[in-house]
């Protein structure tokens, strides 16, 4: 999914947030927002290792080839995993919803950061491309650290 996508319905899932709980402080809500799309950083991070250079220029260049190559891929019958994206793993999402016990703030990071994962997997879903994404930190890890 476009991070415009994720900023358009992060906004929308914030306002329905404020809209039934009307006294949630401001910060949360835009804890809420925020992580709702800022965890494809590691979208971002991915691209500049691989160009080796920080130009969002380049990294959206990117991630369209990428895309580009996965309908070819699909086309052929070839189903390859993506670039590993370690904020969109099971255990970041734990490790994001475990740090809230110790700060209600990252409890709400926590609710964005499922609310994008949720968008993400539907869309993946939609598209046939579920088998793309690594979902677990530990079977990357467990198969030597490869990108694809």
């Amino acid at each position: 999914m476009f991070p415009r996508w994720h900023i358009f319905l992060g906004a929308i899932f914030t306002a329905l947030i404020w809209i039934f709980i009307p006294t949630m402080p401001v910060l949360y809500l835009s804890l809420i927002f925020l992580s709702s799309f800022l965890i494809d950083f590691d979208h971002y991070a991915n691209a500049v290792m691989k160009n080796k250079s920080p130009s969002l220029k380049k990294a959206f260049t990117y991630h369209r080839k990428l895309r580009q190559q996965e309908k070819i891929d699909l086309a052929e019958g070839i189903k390859k995993k993506s670039d590993f994206h370690l904020f969109h793993t099971v255990e970041f999402h734990a490790v994001v919803g475990l740090l809230g016990l110790l700060w209600s703030g990252f409890f709400f990071i926590f609710i964005g950061m499922i609310f994008h994962s949720l968008l993400d997997l539907s869309s993946l879903l939609f598209t046939g491309v579920f088998h793309r994404r690594e979902y677990f930190f530990f079977n990357w890890a467990r198969k030597g650290f490869k990108q694809n």
